[in-house]
């Protein structure tokens, strides 16, 4: 590695072609988005009014598809890019309140913007440019989270 200011950083090809490979992933996963309609603000509208089963539908088989995809990964060892275990630790449920009021505020912001966070990069990729102040407002709420973590009951 060069000790030039302005030199570039070595990236090894393996960890490349690994960030090459999930956005060729991303973009994929967009597409689906795209085709299935899931980010349509009718289809979100319908599951909210209990009009259709689609949504809840690709919900349980996201939900499915997660199951079955950290067992494999706990099953075979599956490691990150750097070669760490994936160690995916076991949730207390408690009373229950946190994840009951935190899934609440999910499902009212989802019911503001008509999109749920997963796909709104892909619907600003589809030309919903308003989802820009959806994403700045996920990343503040992020943000506030985690500047008040350590006050908040968990």
């Amino acid at each position: 590695m060069s000790t030039e200011p302005n030199a570039i950083p070595h990236v090894p090809v393996r960890a490349a072609f690994a960030y090459i490979l999930y956005f060729a992933l991303g973009v994929a996963f967009g597409v689906v988005l795209t085709q299935s309609e899931v980010l349509s603000w009718f289809r979100i509208q319908e599951m909210f009014r209990f009009q259709s089963p689609r949504m809840y539908e690709i919900i349980a088989s996201a939900i499915a598809v997660a199951a079955v995809s950290i067992a494999l990964m706990r099953r075979f060892g599956v490691r990150t890019i750097d070669g760490q275990c994936i160690d995916i630790p076991s949730k207390k449920l408690g009373r229950g309140l946190r994840y009951a009021l935190g899934g609440s505020l999910f499902g009212v912001g989802w019911a503001f913007t008509g999109a749920c966070p997963g796909p709104l990069f892909a619907l600003v990729g589809n030309g919903v440019t308003v989802m820009i102040a959806a994403i700045a407002s996920a990343l503040a709420g992020t943000w506030l989270y985690g500047a008040l973590r350590s006050k908040l009951p968990h």
